[in-house]
């Protein structure tokens, strides 16, 4: 199944600071309290405190703009200013931002720590590639790439099926933003 960026609505952080569209939620139609695993594309045009998510592993990656420099609980620190780099954080971190220059528009994974484990991981440039059986999502950050749905274009999420071919082309220009899950034992 294909997800258009452009279909899915900008809704109000959980914090009511920032804006977000969910791009893929599990189980389908849960919300922040009760979602297992959640997609989504942030924009940050501020520097107004993340959500707080407690019990939520988050990755994030930086999709566009010049990127930001995380504080979190006071006293780490992290540069997110290289694009489709991901950065892991635990959810309950409270996490203040300092735009580097300009609004930054960011990809978040966010899964719950007891039930899952996931991670993001990058794919650049023009070759085939085959999605296992952990992938849930594939984000098309750059460029374009063919499945067998049809063709991704910047800012579409595909969700390959549990059945048939999760086969990816992608083009010389393309990045992507895979989405791995497994459920803990």
């Amino acid at each position: 199944m294909i997800t258009r960026l452009q279909d899915c609505p900008d809704r109000p952080w959980k914090n009511g600071q920032g804006s977000t569209r969910e791009i893929a939620v599990h189980p389908d139609g849960a919300n922040g309290d009760d979602f297992v695993w959640r997609i989504s594309i942030a924009r940050v045009d501020s520097a107004a405190p993340f959500s707080l998510f407690p019990g939520i592993d988050r990755q994030i990656v930086l999709l566009d703009g010049r990127g930001f420099h995380m504080t979190l609980d006071d006293e780490r620190t992290h540069a997110l200013v290289e694009p489709f780099e991901p950065f892991g954080f635990p959810g309950e971190s409270r996490v203040t931002v300092r735009l580097v220059d300009g609004a930054t528009h960011d990809f978040n994974l966010m899964v719950r720590r007891a039930l899952t484990h996931g991670d993001v991981t990058t794919w650049r440039g023009a070759e085939t590639r085959i999605a296992d059986a952990d992938v849930v999502l594939v984000y098309c950050a750059r460029g374009n790439m063919d499945i067998a749905d049809g063709r991704l274009h910047e800012g579409d999420a595909w969700r390959p099926g549990a059945t048939g071919k999760r086969t990816i082309v992608m083009h010389e220009d393309a990045v992507a933003l895979v989405v791995r899950v497994s459920t803990k034992s």
